[in-house]
């Protein structure tokens, strides 16, 4: 490998170190545009228009830092992560940092460690690879930036199904219900003459209530047995309907009829009828003597 000193005294810089042409940067290749002028996005440097030093910002808001630009590049390419071709990788990384370092050499710091790596890691594979002592091949010197690309991209996988969670602000807001503080109401004091209206209109309505005791009727069955056999000694038959007198009341009727039950279960009396829907009968089922 050259020293620093010979790199130096070198007419041309080494080729890793050549800016390559505009469109082979990702900003030309992929529509992305590199700066801003008076607001507007710039795709392509004009030709034909004087543009201030302070007019031309770049930024970097699609990406989050440098292993973020070197993970697009490698996945916009379709390349395997597991062998990157070093050449076409640096190549376009250190167009992107040259456009970075013209405009704002601060951002530009933090992309320079990266490139410095990726030239380190380019030159190695440049040379022949010699074996080990103990017969194993070396180690690629791609492993530990394979280790890191991988390791970033498995945290921003999981950054974005965590930023597609609801999030308190963004995508729901908390409800919240403010409650007064109630106050205890004070009551006016009555006065006297007020209260004593008002015992006086209590009074005056407990005046117009009257009280009644009402008296039950005791009701007999065997009353009411005797009275339907003395009404049927006479007469052959009688109506049932015309057996009981709806003018004593419900309960005088409802015993009357439990009475009729009883006298027919004791086959005292016959219940009949011609024909369904007709007229139902009573009479004795015995004949006086």
């Amino acid at each position: 490998m050259a020293s620093a000193d010979e790199v130096r005294r070198s007419p041309e810089p080494p080729a890793a170190l050549t800016a390559p042409a505009t469109d082979t940067t990702p900003d030309t290749v992929d529509g992305i545009a590199f700066a801003r002028l008076y607001g507007e996005p710039l795709f392509k440097l004009p030709q034909d228009l004087y543009i201030p030093p302070d007019a031309l910002e770049v930024f970097l808001e699609t990406f989050e830092g440098p292993l973020d630009l070197l993970l697009y590049l490698i996945r916009k390419q379709n390349f395997n992560v597991l062998d990157i071709p070093m050449a076409e990788v640096t190549t376009q990384y250190l167009g992107y940092v040259e456009q970075l370092r013209k405009t704002n050499l601060e951002l530009a710091s933090e992309y320079l460690l990266m490139a410095a790596m990726l030239i380190e890691i380019k030159s190695r594979m440049l040379l022949p690879v010699k074996k080990a002592d103990t017969g194993d091949e070396a180690e690629d010197p791609r492993a530990e930036l394979v280790r890191r690309l991988l390791e970033y991209e498995r945290m921003k996988l999981a950054a974005q199904r965590l930023d597609q969670l609801p999030q308190l602000g963004r995508d729901f807001l908390r409800a919240e219900v403010y409650i007064e503080q109630s106050i205890a109401p004070r009551f006016p004091d009555v006065a006297a003459d007020e209260l004593r209206a008002a015992w006086a209109d209590v009074i005056k309505r407990a005046k117009l209530v009257q009280h009644h005791k009402i008296s039950r009727e005791e009701l007999s069955v065997r009353e009411h047995m005797s009275a339907i056999l003395r009404r049927l000694q006479n007469v052959r038959f009688m109506e049932f309907c015309e057996l009981f007198d709806v003018t004593r009341g419900v309960p005088v009727v409802v015993v009357n009829f439990i009475a009729m039950l009883e006298l027919s279960r004791e086959s005292l009396l016959e219940i009949t009828q011609a024909e369904p829907f007709a007229p139902i009968y009573v009479r004795l089922a015995y004949l006086p003597a």
